[in-house]
């Protein structure tokens, strides 16, 4: 998802939606690019390809019925940067991540219903999805 204004770095306006056309160009695969739009900037649409997000949310039912899993199915892979030669993956399984992510977020946080909480993580990182995700999922009242 890019927004459709850019951003701010050091005094210099990024022009993300034209860097994500430029890179998007390179990437055959790529069908669709959700495009946010914060402000009232002018911004060059593909027809075939970029969404607006706010359409998108307008026809996007407010909740989600959950799928059921196995607590050994994958939840994801994460893999090493590669300094070593290869990439190296380590599987990571939904009960057994999910249960220890809860039990840090609850436990060792010692966070409450009435909490403000914040993580400074991209969730890209193994912290960012862990507590930006699925450690703050409601679990049953103590």
């Amino acid at each position: 998802m890019v927004t459709a204004d850019g951003v701010w770095r050091r005094g210099k306006s990024i022009p993300l939606k034209q860097n994500v056309d430029t890179a998007v160009a390179e990437c055959p695969s790529v069908q669709k690019v959700v495009v946010v739009q914060r402000t009232g900037a002018e911004t060059q649409m593909d027809a075939d390809r970029d969404v607006w997000y706010h359409d998108v949310m307008k026809a996007t039912p407010s909740g989600c019925k959950p799928e059921i899993m196995d607590a050994e199915d994958i939840l994801f892979i994460l893999y090493t940067s590669g300094t070593t030669g290869r990439p190296k993956g380590i599987v990571h399984t939904t009960g057994g991540y999910l249960t220890a992510v809860a039990s840090t977020h609850r436990n060792i946080f010692d966070l409450k219903e009435e909490d403000v909480y914040w993580c400074t993580a991209d969730v890209g990182w193994i912290t960012g999805h862990s507590y930006l995700v699925y450690g703050p999922w409601p679990m049953e009242p103590r």
